[in-house]
């Protein structure tokens, strides 16, 4: 039995925030039907909060676009490096789809110009937090996904994530400091 997708309570969209949604895809290749998904997409809980507007926050869509972008990423993988075992898969996996790779891909789009915070969030700088941002990218996955379908988000999502892939696979990627003390150790001592 296949489920319906559940009813979003979505923002009204404005004229004015219709344009700015409208310059946003453009900018990132997408085409939505609904805008006010799209726009729900960039809607984080503290806006939300402070609003008197009856709509959802983007912490579903973040739940959905985290698991869609890990089955992209990880089919891609499965298949372009046949020989590689599972433990390499993984690696390389969770370089491209961390929170640092996302909220690149995330500024990059300028997400941080069009996400919805509230007056909180904005005061401490939200819109350049790297969680903030990363979480509204796999939002925006999630939403893509439920407009267009799992084809066009692998595209989407492949579009931006191919140059990560191959900056790991040729070990120009930036590493955290236990990693690198991995290493060195398994290296110098072989264990």
């Amino acid at each position: 039995r296949v489920l319906e997708v559940p009813t979003l309570r979505t923002p009204n969209v404005s004229l004015s925030r219709r344009k700015e949604l409208s310059l946003f895809q453009k900018k990132a290749g997408l085409r939505f039907r609904r805008s006010s998904l799209l726009d729900l997409a960039f809607c984080h809980r503290s806006f939300v909060n402070e609003t008197t507007e009856d709509i959802d926050n983007n912490e579903r869509l973040e739940f959905l676009g985290d698991s869609v972008l890990g089955i992209v990423v990880a089919d891609y993988l499965f298949r372009l490096l046949p020989d590689r075992p599972e433990g390499d898969l993984a690696k390389i996996k969770s370089h491209v789809v961390s929170e640092d790779a996302l909220a690149d891909i995330a500024l990059q789009l300028g997400i941080n110009e069009i996400v919805h915070v509230g007056k909180g969030g904005e005061l401490s700088g939200g819109r350049t937090k790297k969680a903030l941002l990363s979480d509204s990218m796999e939002a925006l996955i999630g939403a893509w996904y439920l407009d267009a379908g799992y084809d066009k988000v692998a595209r989407f999502i492949l579009r931006y994530l191919k140059e990560p892939i191959d900056t790991v696979l040729a070990d120009r990627h930036r590493k955290d400091y236990k990693t690198l003390l991995q290493e060195i150790v398994q290296k110098r001592h072989h264990s």
